[in-house]
């Protein structure tokens, strides 16, 4: 009779082990790079709800100023006469350079 040679299997391959480290570092940069793409997700939309209140509070703003009860559309007006009294004053000091007064 001829003994047939026992054959047991082994794993002896180097990706056969759960702890290799090709495996290990794979997986480590696969839920890293996930992470980051789940936190630049969140960024965004975070920066676009920003984007949309600033939106909002302008427009609501703009209605305010219309009907000229919000306080900084006062002080635009305000601003706004000041320019035009100082663009005033240097209207006049040309004048007066132009016709040869001195001031």
């Amino acid at each position: 009779m001829i003994d047939a040679p026992s054959f047991s299997p082994t794993l002896t391959g180097s990706l056969t082990s759960p702890l290799d480290p090709t495996l290990v570092v794979a997986m480590t940069a696969l839920v890293g790079t996930t992470l980051i793409v789940f936190a630049l997700l969140r960024a965004w939309q975070d920066w676009l709800e920003l984007k949309r209140r600033e939106l909002d509070t302008l427009s609501a703003d703009q209605g305010a100023g219309q009907r000229g009860g919000d306080e900084s559309a006062q002080l635009s007006v305000g601003a706004a006469r000041i320019e035009l009294a100082d663009m005033k004053e240097r209207i006049k000091k040309l004048e007066a350079i132009a016709s040869g007064v001195e001031l």
